[in-house]
């Protein structure tokens, strides 16, 4: 396995074990960090989320769409500066649309079948990051970049 195929595996392989991101939104001069529910495409290019419209996260998207996520799987512990891995995904956001909203939401909702009755709401908006960029943290100090193309 080549070192890129070695490390959207890397991705792939924490994105299944995860569920949840903070997501990093800038709005009203400030930066605003927030949880979500995500989803990755099988090849890494879109990620996944939504939220209501009547939060400060969505207003925040609605104004700069420009992201970062943060996906990683600490456990608190002193091992974490050894083993736990943190992924920072770069990228630009958008609702989804109507025609690709049926694939979108499956893949959505096969992760997180819980969240039907909330993702239904018409109040509800699914959005997809296009993902420019991966940065992949490991042993606590060691960085590889992915670009997505």
């Amino acid at each position: 396995m080549d070192e890129i195929s070695g490390l959207k595996q890397t991705i792939a392989d924490l994105f299944l074990g995860q569920n949840l991101a903070v997501l990093s939104s800038y709005g009203n001069k400030q930066p605003y960090a927030s949880l979500v529910a995500f989803a990755a495409t099988e090849d890494l290019k879109h990620i996944i989320f939504a939220t209501t419209r009547s939060t400060r996260k969505y207003a925040n998207l609605t104004s700069e769409s420009q992201v970062a996520l943060l996906i990683d799987n600490r456990s608190n512990e002193e091992k974490d500066f050894s083993y736990a891995i943190a992924v920072t995904a770069l990228g630009m956001t958008e609702e989804v649309r109507d025609s690709e909203r049926t694939s979108f939401l499956k893949l959505y909702l096969k992760k997180h079948p819980h969240l039907k009755e909330f993702v239904s709401s018409p109040s509800c908006a699914l959005l997809k990051v296009t993902v420019q960029k991966y940065y992949v943290v490991n042993r606590f100090q060691n960085v590889q970049e992915l670009h997505i193309q």
